[in-house]
């Protein structure tokens, strides 16, 4: 297993093997070296698992971060950037108010 698979992908492992082969493949593709060091990739994440709510996935995230060498400051603006992205639909939707 990956160090940057979930939790609940162990769970996967035994119930669907070939599914759990399949989604830490994907785990692995996606932390895989490029063009994204480790540490942008988990705020990435983290930013994404705020979006979709995932307090413990936006936790456990925050910690890897932590170990790949992001500040307090760079999780709080990759929480914010999510935050002003999923807010954006709200005023977009409320827009509509005005007609």
């Amino acid at each position: 297993m990956s160090q940057f698979s979930p939790k609940f992908l162990e769970e996967l492992q035994t119930y669907d093997p070939q599914l759990y082969g399949t989604a830490s493949g994907v785990v692995d593709m996606a932390y895989a070296p490029g063009a994204l060091d480790t540490k942008s990739k988990l705020l990435i994440a983290v930013a994404l698992d705020a979006l979709s709510g995932s307090q413990g996935g936006v936790a456990s995230l925050s910690a890897r971060a932590r170990a790949a060498g992001a500040s307090e400051e760079e999780i709080k603006e990759a929480v914010r950037m999510a935050y002003y992205i999923s807010g954006m639909k709200v005023i977009q939707a409320a827009a509509g108010a005005a007609n």
